[in-house]
């Protein structure tokens, strides 16, 4: 079985694959302080809960937006499943050429989420990650990543009005019943959600634009189906594309070594 990790700066997802099928996933918070030790633990507690035996694990691919993480997550690798893991980057024979510059700017999330995106959905493609940042990459009918863009996360976004504006309430990121709020909760939640909603179509429409052909257009990330509610653009959600893109890339280089 091949165990793949995505490591984003907020949340940290992990799944277990048996050939094709994806056994089971889980999402955690990423912790930059936690040992390799206690990342050791914490993969073999879930692994218990979930009645899959560890020593299964045949590989470990790993897509990493957290540098200080990597060496943290190999020597777990290796000390807790007995696997050298397999790091993507800009460097690793995905099939996907990379017209961005320079490439080793790419995010791994990002090249993992185009070549699924490629896989499952065909080309011309755009891929919405709803992360700690939110991005937007283009794929074009010719298969080649030719970039996007990073916008801050409605998470952030939210942040920044309550650290910046004392007497507004935090509130819960959801879709409000109607744009005009009737109270102050309703009119931040209207101004966060309808306001993202309108930046991301906005992006959609410009970048589809530009990519010229019908494209598919296909968001991923935490945040994702309730964006997409509200969404005239986003045509399907994805939840496990990122990790789906960790197996087809090492089925592709790992496998073979």
């Amino acid at each position: 079985m091949l165990l793949v990790i995505d490591v984003g700066n907020t949340n940290t997802s992990l799944g277990v694959y048996e050939g094709e099928h994806l056994v089971t996933h889980w999402r955690l918070t990423t912790a930059r302080a936690r040992t390799v030790d206690e990342y050791g633990v914490h993969a073999r507690n879930l692994f218990a809960l979930t009645g899959l035996d560890f020593q299964a694990i045949t590989a470990v691919a790993i897509a990493s937006v957290v540098p200080p993480l990597n060496f943290t997550l190999k020597r777990m690798a290796e000390l807790y499943f007995h696997r050298i893991p397999l790091f993507i980057d800009h460097t690793t024979d995905t099939g996907m050429p990379i017209d961005y510059e320079p490439p080793s700017d790419v995010g791994a999330d990002r090249i993992v989420d185009a070549v699924a995106a490629i896989r499952r959905y065909g080309t011309p493609c755009i891929v919405v990650d709803f992360g700690t940042a939110t991005t937007f990459d283009a794929i074009n009918a010719d298969g080649r990543y030719l970039g996007g863009v990073i916008t801050p996360g409605i998470t952030i976004s939210s942040d920044a009005l309550f650290a910046r504006a004392a007497r507004l309430p935090r509130v819960e990121i959801k879709r409000p019943h109607k744009v005009i709020g009737s109270s102050t909760v309703g009119s931040i939640q209207s101004g966060l959600f309808y306001g993202y909603v309108g930046l991301v179509d906005g992006i959609l429409r410009r970048m589809r634009e530009e990519l010229g052909a019908r494209t598919r257009i296909v968001a991923t990330g935490g945040l994702a189906p309730l964006i997409a509610t509200g969404s005239e653009l986003i045509e399907t959600v994805d939840d496990t594309l990122t990790l789906e893109g960790l197996r087809i890339i090492y089925e592709r280089v790992g496998s073979s070594d």
